[in-house]
């Protein structure tokens, strides 16, 4: 999985600043936020879509949302609402194959999104 780049995030070959880590995950701001708190929580283990999970990943991935609510709380997004996205294919916009989840807040959401 050389050529992903989160996987290359998971090995150390590319260097980013965390804002949360442990052996299952971790989380990185996104470079191009679409809201004033936008965080991007990602398994470690490589599956390219949410299509590609299986019941080996359930732990993680529960793991993940969990970590959502705390960074959530952090961020002080805990009165005001957040949003937790994940994209699944191109369709759905995602543009790197791994799977991640989007932690969004401090602006109001709108329904439908996209």
């Amino acid at each position: 999985m050389s050529e992903c780049l989160f996987c290359r995030m998971v090995s150390g070959d590319l260097k980013v600043p965390k804002v949360y880590e442990d052996p299952d995950l971790f989380a990185i701001n996104d470079i191009h936020p679409q809201a004033p708190v936008h965080i991007l929580l990602i398994p470690r283990r490589h599956r390219a879509t949410i299509l590609d999970l299986d019941e080996n990943d359930q732990a993680a991935i529960g793991k993940l949302f969990s970590v959502a609510s705390r960074l959530a709380r952090d961020k002080g997004l805990d009165q005001s609402g957040y949003r937790i996205v994940v994209n699944c294919l191109e369709g759905a916009g995602q543009s790197v194959f791994h799977v991640h989840f989007h932690l969004l807040g401090g602006r109001p959401m709108r329904w439908p999104p996209g």
